[in-house]
This record gives structure tokens, sequence and C-alpha cells, in this order.
């Protein structure tokens, strides 16, 4: 039997990932903010062809994509209430003990 091979610390699974670094998530997370802001404002700049009189207002793009990811998750609560399962729904019954044995 040979002996296990040391590990070499410059490996590249060994080395920090690139949201390990502390502040890398915040900083991703302010510039997602930034540029939704900045596509928010931009909708003020240019020219819309709307079919509806509605999707010719101001933002209404945004606002439309926001409600309807919160209807999507109060629709999903409500399933989960509909669908949902007891914890052990999955496990084995366990045989019924008979008191006949005495």
């Amino acid at each position: 039997m040979s002996a296990p091979e040391s590990h070499n610390s410059d490996s590249p699974s060994d080395s920090p990932g690139f949201f390990d670094k502390p502040g890398r998530v915040t900083a991703v997370v302010y510039g997602v903010y930034a540029v939704c802001a900045l596509l928010f404002f931009a909708d003020l700049f240019y020219h819309k062809h709307a079919y509806t009189n509605f999707e010719g207002w101001f933002g209404f793009h945004a606002w439309f994509g926001f409600i309807a990811c919160v209807g999507l998750v109060l629709a999903a609560k409500g399933l989960r209430r509909l669908l949902m399962r007891p914890e052990d729904y999955y496990d084995p019954a366990e045989p019924q003990e008979s008191d006949d044995a005495a």
C-alpha cells in the first residue's frame, strides 16, 4: 500500500471562488440594482410603439413584471397549501402491533 499523496495548495480547486471574496456579492447586487434603475429611467428617452394606450405609460413594463412576479409567488403559496403532503408521506408504513401476544 502506498502513502497517500499530499494535495498541492496551488491547485485550482483550493483557490477561493469569485464570490468568496468579501464584498463581491454586495457589488454584484448593487450592480444589478443600478442596471435596473438605468433601464427603468431609460424608458423616458425613447419613443414607444405601444399596441395599447397603457403600454405607453412610463415604467409600464417594469411595474407589470414586478406585479406579475408577486402574483406568481402568491399563487405558488396557495398551491403549496393545496398540494402539501405530511412530512412522513414517503416513509414506509410501520407494521401494526397487536395486543394479542400477551
